[in-house]
């Protein structure tokens, strides 16, 4: 083989394995923006502000945040600050969310009993029928490796609901039905699992029960894509 062919060959070699490694980094980029999903925006606080303090005082700005590491119950809305005051003390930086916030008008003490926390949650739900008083059933839906929607389980039964506002539209949410900000009485195994679902679930729903039902259902229930 001479020189010539034989540079030709390595250069024809390069070129294939460039394709190859471009096309290889396409996929990635590609699988990682579907498990990432779609931006959303939400208010981020430019500067330091007390607990207590107005959040206008934070100087709040819309910055778009991939949908996964945006929590369920950020504000995108400068109109629902109206009215409400920090909970606790946020730095700059933080994203401002429905559970960091606290209207006057609003009692948050709340009697519990031994082993019981107040789980803070944002899902699907009637906003008319979810509130202080009611309870409720949660459902979640999971999400598989591939970024799809997985099982649906029925996770908690007969929930009482502390206290519920509206929360704010996902404009990524396709479909989902109005949400609901939610206080909910549950024990502590509970709270932790409703945290988890929170961040790594496909969808989290609360049905409301008819007032006075106390009838068990079939907790732990699962049905998949295939509705089976």
């Amino acid at each position: 083989m001479t020189p010539r062919r034989r540079a030709l060959l390595l250069l024809a070699l390069a070129l294939l394995l460039g394709a190859l490694a471009a096309a290889s980094v396409r996929r990635r980029e590609t699988a990682l923006v579907r498990a990432l999903g779609p931006n959303v925006l939400v208010l981020v606080t430019r500067a330091p502000v007390a607990a207590g303090a107005r959040p206008a005082a934070a100087l709040p700005l819309l910055r778009p945040l991939p949908r996964r590491y945006a929590p369920p119950d950020a504000v995108a809305s400068a109109g629902a600050l109206a009215g409400a005051r920090t909970a606790v003390a946020l730095p700059a930086g933080s994203i401002l969310t429905a559970s960091v916030l606290r209207r006057p008008d609003v009692t948050t003490a709340v009697a519990l009993g031994p082993g019981e926390r107040v789980a803070e949650i944002v899902a699907h739900g009637d906003p008319q029928a979810i509130v202080a008083g009611a309870h409720v059933d949660v459902l979640v839906t999971r999400e598989t490796n591939g970024g799809r929607a997985g099982a649906t389980v029925l996770a908690l039964e007969d929930v009482e609901v502390l206290d519920a506002h509206p929360a704010p539209q996902d404009a990524a949410d396709q479909g989902g039905g109005a949400r609901v900000a939610a206080s909910l009485r549950v024990h502590v195994r509970d709270a932790v699992y409703l945290a988890a679902a929170q961040t790594f679930a496909r969808d989290v729903r609360l049905l409301a029960r008819a007032p006075g039902d106390r009838t068990a259902g079939r907790a732990g229930l699962a049905v998949d894509e295939r509705l089976r």
